[in-house]
């Protein structure tokens, strides 16, 4: 049961594709919207540079795990609001985090950045290669999926090299992200039925996503994929369940859904 009104940002993404620039500008858009809380982010790059300056040692990694997720809890404990700023590609890895957050109460929002693997080694190369191309793909080659189990989907996915406007994304999330929050703590204050909050809200969830497949299936372009858009819903459905999505936030939670587990593109106009 959540009870505290910090919370825990985990960012997962490849090297180079954009997690930093994401955390910055996370970090200035909280502080404006949770102006009595610290936001603090912490990037395990800081630590791994303080235990190996200049080089990258593999046997140095259970070291540096352990110190990020003791200065992550040391700060969530402060009452702070963490982000991570790490690579997270492996699900035990995320599963580290959300324990932290169950332990002391708090939100958990997984943020995928999901900048393809190809354009995270041109950005790598236009940095002047500072992580070796060999150790990019074999993080890519060992990327746990999301949704394996219902902790463990994003809150909202985002290739940073398809927008044009990052702040304005970021701005939405965060805006998202404080409905949540406050939703949860209102809800706790006031002592409200959350079983028949969940029902509604999962109604909605379900309605809203079988218009939008119905929408979708008009077009041509999708009707061979019918079966998968079908069973991708149920997925969705599944995962979402009792994540008090607002109306107008499900059809595009579940645009990105479809695209990122379908590798598909949809037209916006379909919102």
């Amino acid at each position: 049961m959540v009870v505290n009104k910090n919370f825990i940002v985990c960012l997962a993404g490849l090297p180079a594709s954009g997690k930093t620039t994401f955390a910055i500008i996370l970090k200035k858009n909280i502080e404006k919207k949770f102006n009595t809380y610290k936001v603090k982010i912490v990037d395990p790059d800081i630590i791994r540079q303080s235990i190996t300056p200049n080089k990258f040692d593999y046997r140095s990694e259970p070291d540096v795990r352990e110190r990020n997720l003791t200065e992550i809890k040391k700060e969530l404990q402060k009452g702070s609001i963490v982000i991570s700023d790490d690579l997270n590609y492996y699900t035990s890895m995320r599963h580290d985090l959300k324990k932290l957050a169950d332990d002391i109460k708090i939100h958990f929002f997984i943020i995928n950045i999901s900048t393809p693997f190809e354009m995270c080694l041109k950005w790598n190369k236009l940095r002047g290669k500072p992580i070796p191309n060999k150790i990019i793909k074999k993080i890519n080659r060992k990327f746990d999926n999301f949704g394996k189990y219902s902790w463990d989907y994003p809150e909202a996915i985002y290739d940073i090299s398809r927008i044009h406007d990052l702040n304005k994304e970021i701005e939405d999330l965060v805006e998202r992200i404080k409905n949540k929050v406050n939703t949860s703590k209102e809800t706790l204050d006031k002592g409200k039925n959350l079983k028949e909050i969940s029902n509604l809200d999962n109604q909605n969830l379900d309605k809203i996503t079988r218009v939008y497949v119905g929408k979708l299936l008009q077009n041509s372009e999708f009707i061979s994929m019918k079966k998968n858009i079908i069973k991708t819903r149920k997925l969705f459905v599944k995962l979402y369940k009792n994540k008090f999505l607002k109306e107008s936030e499900i059809a595009k939670s579940f645009k990105e859904f479809l695209e990122k587990r379908l590798s598909i593109l949809i037209s916006e106009k379909l919102l």
